[in-house]
């Protein structure tokens, strides 16, 4: 089996990517409740411009509660990344939207802001700090977070012979398949979902500033 290939690092800033996640995240609450009032319009808008996989699109479709359906679709674009978390945002400024619920007026008002923390690559020494954190599930972390295939985790675990450097391998190759957005702020938000229970002193360092 042959090694796995890491593309090169490129440590440009992402601030505007990593924070539209955040701005999207922020207004999760207050979204569920407006959108819920035609929530098959919203996934099927979301869907047609392919912010949603259509094996995402199924798993929503399957949500009998309109306000569940909004959640779902929310936590799919946010766990998608900077990009589609951008393109829901266009979504829900478009006129048939604004003119469908009228209460999303606030969102055109929204700016993306610059926080200090989280504005560049994510460091390694912050990876290794969360490899030794993460705990038994890393694999399951790696696919339900990360996104990584089941064939990779497999690769890496038989690339690396102890545990750190198992966790610390995926970590990596997450960072450099997503380069310029996988800021420390963004691997954060992956993280820190109640479903993955890992431990938030596990990953401050991903909140520090120096």
């Amino acid at each position: 089996m042959s090694s796995i290939i890491y593309p090169l690092d490129r440590s440009a800033m992402a601030e505007e990517a990593t924070n539209v996640v955040h701005l999207l995240k922020g207004q999760k609450a207050a979204l569920i409740e407006i959108l819920r009032a035609d929530a098959d319009f919203v996934v099927q808008s979301a869907h047609s411009l392919y912010l949603v996989s259509d094996q995402g699109y199924e798993k929503i479709k399957s949500c009998r509660v309109p306000s569940e359906k909004v959640q779902e679709l929310l936590d799919h674009v946010i766990m998608s990344g900077p990009k589609a978390a951008q393109g829901m945002l266009d979504l829900l400024k478009e006129k048939r939207m604004q003119e469908t619920f009228p209460m999303l007026d606030f969102v055109k008002d929204l700016r993306v802001k610059t926080p200090l923390s989280g504005c560049v690559m994510v460091r390694e020494k912050q990876l290794m700090i969360v490899a030794k954190g993460l705990g038994s599930s890393w694999r399951e972390i790696g696919r339900l977070a990360l996104g990584i295939t089941n064939v990779t985790l497999e690769q890496i675990e038989e690339e690396k012979r102890t545990y750190t450097e198992r966790v610390f391998a995926m970590l990596y190759y997450w960072r450099n398949q997503k380069r310029e957005e996988a800021t420390a702020a963004y691997l954060h938000s992956l993280l820190s979902q109640k479903v993955l229970a890992v431990p938030p002193e596990s990953i401050e360092c991903l909140l520090e500033t120096d």
